[in-house]
């Protein structure tokens, strides 16, 4: 029941990203414009959720303008209006749910609800074209850890999740906590290439046996203590030796859990998304691990790891074909969870 060429504007703005894109039958990106925050948000540590939502506004209209320009289409070769309507920050969602909702009404076209991290899992598709479900897939994020098994286009089993800190979290709050600014994940995987990831054992959590659940917030006390107490001490710290060897606990235990995972649920498929995939020892210590057990991995490439909106479009193809549609009192949920996406 495939269509052929589906062309879907999408949008996303759920942290601090503008992005818009045209994606065509969920595999093929014809444009991914991406306006990012980070510069502004920098000066405070983090992002602000009312500038952000400011910036998108600003940045909103000529971003979908650049997209459409760079696909070399116009508005009436699109086939739907897809966007992100959670979870992320409501400020920033809704500015996206407002754009999608106006153009869907003016053009009288299909408007298309998607999720976040459904978005990311997508993004799979289109790094490998011949990627089909079922697989399963490690969301490393900012906001999430969740270890899911894509049952098919759009569906999903939640296998396990952060019980605490996301583990994008935990890299930002490290980053911060050690002098490297913001954002954290990029600056610690630069660093740690300099120092020695056996130097300090911080602790692992695997939680109780046979649990796929995560928890990030025991090693990131551990880091803190352990700087604590040096300091009290008079003695030096090798910052490049620190994170390396954070850095190594925490990916460490995402890689085991999902081959274990991998393993019991007999998945020969893997693959990551979400912006701590763009974490360079993460990436090579899964596919080290997937090569021993002959399994596939699939990660996309860096662009397509952080907030974009081709994922978006991606995503969206398969809610186009299964008629999962939003009317235009689609609303932004900040706190949407996987297993409560809009049927």
């Amino acid at each position: 029941m495939k269509q052929k060429d589906i062309k879907i504007l999408a949008i996303e703005t759920s942290c601090d990203e503008t992005s818009a894109a045209v994606v065509g039958n969920g595999r093929d990106v014809f444009s991914n414009i991406i306006s990012s925050q980070i510069s502004s948000h920098k000066q405070f540590g983090g992002v602000v959720p009312e500038l952000a939502s400011r910036m998108h506004i600003e940045k909103i209209d000529e971003v979908i303008a650049q997209a459409m320009t760079e696909a070399n289409c116009t508005f009436q070769d699109l086939s739907a209006i897809a966007v992100t309507y959670g979870p992320g920050l409501v400020g920033a969602l809704l500015v996206g749910v407002a754009e999608a909702k106006a153009l869907a009404y003016a053009l009288n076209l299909p408007l298309i609800p998607v999720h976040h991290i459904s978005g990311h899992i997508a993004a799979n598709y289109i790094e490998d074209k011949q990627l089909e479900p079922p697989f399963l897939c490690l969301v490393v994020s900012g906001g999430h850890t969740h270890l899911v098994k894509t049952d098919d286009y759009g569906e999903y089993t939640i296998l396990g999740k952060t019980r605490d800190d996301a583990i994008g979290e935990a890299f930002d709050k490290i980053a911060r906590e050690v002098g490297l600014g913001y954002p954290g994940g990029p600056k610690i995987d630069k660093t740690a290439k300099l120092g020695n990831e056996d130097a300090i054992v911080f602790p692992k959590a695997y939680l109780e046996e046979g649990s796929y659940d995560f928890s990030f917030s025991g090693v990131k006390s551990a880091v803190i203590n352990y700087m604590h107490r040096a300091r009290q001490k008079g003695e030096s710290i090798c910052r490049e030796d620190l994170v390396a060897s954070f850095q190594k606990a925490v990916t460490d235990v995402v890689i085991e859990k999902t081959m274990q995972a991998a393993d019991q649920y007999q998945i020969k498929k893997i693959a990551m998304a979400g912006g701590v995939a763009a974490n360079s020892r993460l990436r090579q210590e899964m596919e080290k691990a997937c090569a021993q057990r002959g399994y596939s991995l699939n990660v996309p490439s860096l662009v397509y790891c952080t907030d974009n909106a081709a994922m978006i479009g991606a995503a969206a193809y398969y809610e186009y074909l299964r008629g999962n549609f939003a009317d235009l009192d689609l609303n932004a949920v900040p706190n949407l969870k996987l297993d409560d996406m809009r049927e």
